[in-house]
């Protein structure tokens, strides 16, 4: 009997350190050498929503980004963006990630590219695996600042059949909604949220965005 504990445990700890070796240490090694744009590069062209974000919420904008609308501020809204989204679990419902199966290109656009995640904000890949809301790997374009801003504050003043909760935690006196205005997460995760698929040249039509169909956006 000791001896056949002693071969599982054997097994066991060589499987274990085969799974590390491949799920952790192989993954890491690939992925060291391919080329990959960093957030600085990234963050050099600021987006136009950004820029709108700072006019639509100046006296917000100024209080978490004094430098005003830089490279430096894009950068810092970017990568607590991608925090706020990863800490908030927003993955779990919304994939980035387009897959050639079930017709998603036919709900949310063309198949992913590798390409597409070659920077340093989708280290690591937040693929998904749900549908509980759309695909977020080419959100930009798809809807506006202000759709997004309603969107946090009530999901379902904007899309009634939504289960998503609100996010009353993304805005400053909450508690008044008459003076309620976005603080530093809630601009960070819209610009980040906008930033996505902003390397797309034009909106294909999607059963999320059927204006496309029309020739708008």
């Amino acid at each position: 009997m000791e001896r056949f504990s002693t071969v599982f445990l054997v097994a066991g700890v060589v499987f274990f350190g085969f799974s590390v070796w491949v799920m952790a240490w192989l993954p890491i090694t690939s992925l060291q050498g391919i080329p990959h744009t960093s957030l600085d590069v990234i963050s050099e062209k600021v987006s136009p929503e950004f820029a709108q974000l700072a006019e639509m919420f100046p006296d917000s904008f100024k209080k978490y980004y004094p430098a005003g609308v830089t490279p430096a501020s894009f950068e810092k809204a970017l990568r607590r963006g991608r925090d706020t989204y990863v800490a908030e679990a927003c993955w779990h419902c919304h994939s980035q990630f387009i897959r050639p199966v079930s017709n998603e290109a036919i709900r949310f656009g063309p198949v992913s590219q590798a390409g597409e995640y070659q920077n340093d904000l989708e280290f690591p890949h937040l693929f998904g695996t749900r549908r509980v809301g759309p695909d977020l790997i080419r959100e930009n374009g798809v809807h506006t600042n202000d759709w997004h801003v309603a969107h946090f504050w009530n999901p379902q003043d904007v899309v009634p059949t939504s289960v998503m909760p609100r996010y009353p935690w993304f805005f400053d006196n909450a508690n008044d909604p008459e003076n309620a205005t976005l603080n530093e997460r809630g601009i960070a995760i819209i610009t980040y949220v906008q930033w996505l698929g902003s390397w797309v040249k034009s909106y294909p039509a999607t059963l999320y965005n059927l204006d496309a169909a029309n020739g708008g956006v």
